[in-house]
């Protein structure tokens, strides 16, 4: 199943203006520390895409049980993407402006629902720009859609599944190496990692013009770090965003993967679950637990 789209054929694809299968936009624009993404579209997004707030229409209220983003509901998701206007055997391409690692998130919400055309936008707004195509500014009203979502196609573990995953399997840990470490934390309330996890930061996908890095780049990048087939492979983050974006990128490599939505945010608020810091995995995805 393919997982990117790149700017030409989306130009392409919207300027056939087919009848029967609308391509329909959605701008995830939404970073960790910056509350202004609304705001951010407003002022220029892609001809006729639509906002989606990441943290009311992707996310539940924060609960230290759940996580800082936990899944919404199902039916509250339905709601959501209906009102998005998207209509069944619809191509729904997702977009930021931070390298999709916000608009993945809503890729992965989607497969999981059992919606099969969902893309992402391969380097976003900036490709887009950069490839010299309009942007426009407002808000469009769509009309809303009548999809229906299920639930339950992408797999994913609990934190009872992550305490031991190391030991079965592969967890990697998608956030910044300082926080793996335990150097850093700005939102959680303790620093460090989930015993077992291998570091494998969600930044390391992209090149320096915030697209995919090419799927043998990142086949030998998640070989390196331990990924096989055969090897049960989970990713957790802060709290499930951004780790979306590294099952994209394994997706991309041909590797499958699970995620763990509370992350390590559930994980952290949780004194019984233990947290270790430091370096503690190898290259080859051991562990030195």
């Amino acid at each position: 199943m393919q997982t990117l789209m790149d700017v030409a054929t989306l130009k392409d694809l919207v300027g056939a203006g087919s009848t029967d299968r609308r391509t329909v936009l959605l701008d995830v624009r939404w970073a960790l520390g910056d509350p202004h993404g609304r705001e951010h579209y407003l002022a220029a997004h892609l001809p006729g895409a639509v906002f989606v707030d990441l943290a009311t229409e992707l996310a539940g209220p924060a609960d230290p049980f759940r996580g800082r983003h936990p899944l919404p509901a199902l039916e509250q998701f339905q709601a959501s993407v209906r009102a998005w206007g998207v209509r069944s055997g619809d191509v729904v391409v997702a977009y930021d402006d931070s390298g999709n690692l916000a608009a993945a998130r809503l890729w992965w919400m989607l497969r999981d629902a059992g919606f099969p055309d969902v893309y992402l936008l391969d380097g976003g707004l900036a490709a887009w720009r950069d490839a010299g195509f309009a942007v426009e500014s407002g808000e469009p009203e769509p009309e809303p859609g009548d999809v229906e979502l299920a639930g339950g196609a992408m797999p994913v573990i609990d934190a009872g599944q992550a305490a031991s995953w190391g030991r079965q399997g592969l967890l990697l840990d998608a956030r910044a190496g300082e926080r793996y470490r335990g150097e850093f934390e700005p939102v959680d309330p303790r620093a460090g990692h989930i015993p077992g996890a291998v570091s494998a930061p969600t930044t390391a996908n992209l090149g320096a013009d915030g697209r995919f890095l090419s799927p043998a780049t990142l086949r030998e990048r998640y070989t390196g770090l331990g990924v096989r087939a055969g090897v049960p492979t989970a990713v957790y983050c802060g709290s499930g965003v951004t780790a979306a974006h590294e099952i994209a990128a394994l997706e991309i490599a041909g590797f499958p993967a699970a995620l763990y939505p509370g992350s390590f945010s559930e994980w952290s608020n949780n004194a019984a679950n233990p947290v270790v810091t430091g370096d503690t995995s190898y290259a080859d995805g051991s562990s030195a637990q």
